[in-house]
């Protein structure tokens, strides 16, 4: 069976690996790098049980797992480490010096008052985003997966059926075609009737810390002094360096993926944040300060499933803020959509992309 997949991004190798472990003939189509986009400027934090009581519960539960398996049955090092995980506060004023952490982490400032342990090194864990990916495409080649370089720019079809993909004016022939390519899946309505994605801005930076933080990851509410409140995260890596994210927009998806910018100041205004919450970052070099868009939906859940009226289309995105957590499950269960007929390991009918209404493809050339 030939499976072309549209994005090289996690949820796409991670969808190529599973399905070339089993055996189909399957291509991946990227045309700007694999992991460009979000799963290369990513936190690549892992929770087990933060989704519990939501529609993620059980893809949450059983992609954390797997994240632990891949990383003892695949060659390759991409970062996968165990944390401890913890909430707390800080204020540019210093407003909350002397109230004491209560929490033994001795890397950060007196403006930071940790207040509650969020997970431990049995519930939370970490990835490097970019490095799984590239890991995943790399596991899925010596499967005999192919990646193509170029855009895909339309689907070719017979009847209600998908039978390849437009490849910078090429048709490459397919029996099914998964579209995953984060916001910019929301393109693909126009070839399909498929509900809207969108794109949500984030900005990180990525710091030379070396082997002065430990394996603790913060989750901190942070008010500025123009009395804004911003949500710093801190993710300590096993190679050296520290990502810390913040400060999300809604800014214009640009149509080129390789040309999304960070919003002007704030990236200064995000140095400046973790200045004040660390001697460590405030002395570190910073060695990557960029942007990227997470995809999401109207309803906050992933589309992951058949696209409705269509033999052999599928897509798997939209999964926001835990696409690097989810991937795994993601590519597990569409892979045994599409050879089995049905997702066995999860149940992916709160995905659904039927669920939600198709998006207007005329508003994109508005």
């Amino acid at each position: 069976m030939r499976i072309l997949i549209l994005g090289a991004g996690a949820i796409g190798a991670s969808t190529a690996y599973f399905l070339s472990r089993r055996g189909a003939d399957v291509a991946v189509v990227e045309s700007t790098g694999v992991a460009n986009a979000a799963s290369g400027k990513s936190g690549g934090f892992l929770a087990l049980d933060w989704c519990d009581g939501t529609p993620l519960e059980a893809l949450a539960r059983r992609s954390f797992a797997l994240h632990a398996s891949l990383a003892d049955e695949l060659d390759g090092d991409w970062g996968y480490r165990r944390m401890t995980t913890y909430g707390g506060l800080a204020s540019s004023e210093g407003s909350l010096r002397g109230h004491g952490n209560g929490h033994p982490v001795d890397w950060v400032s007196e403006d930071v008052v940790l207040y509650q342990r969020l997970g431990t090194r049995e519930t939370t864990a970490q990835v490097h985003p970019g490095l799984y990916t590239k890991a995943l495409i790399r596991a899925a080649q010596a499967n005999g997966a192919r990646l193509i370089e170029g855009e895909a720019r339309g689907l070719a079809r017979r009847g209600d059926a998908v039978t390849g993909t437009d490849v910078d004016g090429e048709l490459v022939e397919a029996d099914a075609v998964v579209i995953a390519m984060g916001p910019w899946s929301i393109l693909s309505s126009a070839w399909l009737p498929m509900p809207a994605v969108y794109g949500l801005k984030g900005h990180s930076l990525l710091f030379e810390t070396g082997s002065k933080l430990p394996a603790e990851a913060l989750f901190l509410e942070y008010q500025e002094a123009s009395g804004a409140v911003s949500s710093p995260e801190v993710f300590p890596r096993a190679d050296g360096t520290t990502y810390v994210c913040a400060i999300s927009s809604e800014s214009p998806l640009p149509a080129d993926p390789a040309s999304v910018a960070a919003d002007d100041g704030a990236l200064e205004r995000l140095e400046g944040i973790c200045a004040r919450l660390s001697p460590v970052l405030a002395e570190a070099p910073v060695l990557a300060r960029q942007a990227c868009f997470r995809p999401v939906t109207q309803d906050g859940l992933p589309l992951a499933g058949a696209l409705p009226g269509f033999g052999g289309a599928y897509v798997a995105t939209g999964h926001s803020v835990w696409g690097i957590l989810n991937a795994p499950a993601t590519g597990e269960a569409i892979a045994e959509l599409i050879l089995d007929g049905a997702a066995k390991a999860v149940d992916l009918s709160p995905f659904d992309p039927g669920r939600l209404r198709p998006f207007d493809a005329a508003r994109l050339r508005a």
